[in-house]
């Protein structure tokens, strides 16, 4: 589950066109969704198979200094995934398409983790 949420070859699988970075922290990662939108984040957390964590430092305006966030907890050999974007500086029309939006990625992240499913780039809004 970490590799999925914690490598580039994981985050291009279910939510990013291309991204690069290595897991651990104070890492600077590229996340690229086409050509407007190079994106950059901090890793800020980075507990090897329980969490981690960015921060924003190059995004859209209001997704500045925003972290986006996954924790990990395994019991009986299910994992639970908790997921977090925070650090909105207030609620706004793209905090609500953002909050759809990751819906639909983590619904991915899904299928991938449990099936072994890659849906390109191109079609996630159609997957």
């Amino acid at each position: 589950m970490f590799a999925a949420i914690a490598t580039p070859k994981g985050l291009d699988a279910w939510w990013t066109m291309h991204s690069s970075g290595a897991a651990q922290t104070d890492a600077v990662w590229q996340l690229g969704f086409g050509p407007e939108y190079n994106w950059h984040a901090t890793i800020t957390i980075c507990e090897p198979n329980r969490a981690i964590e960015w921060t924003l430092t190059d995004a859209m305006e209001d997704w500045l200094q925003t972290r986006v966030g996954f924790r990990l907890a395994e019991a009986e050999g299910v994992t639970t995934v908790e997921f977090y974007h925070r650090g909105w500086a207030e609620p706004s029309k793209h905090f609500c398409i953002s909050s759809y939006c990751w819906a639909t990625y983590l619904r991915l992240l899904k299928r991938y983790v449990e099936r072994g499913e890659v849906v390109s780039y191109t079609a996630r809004d159609e997957a």
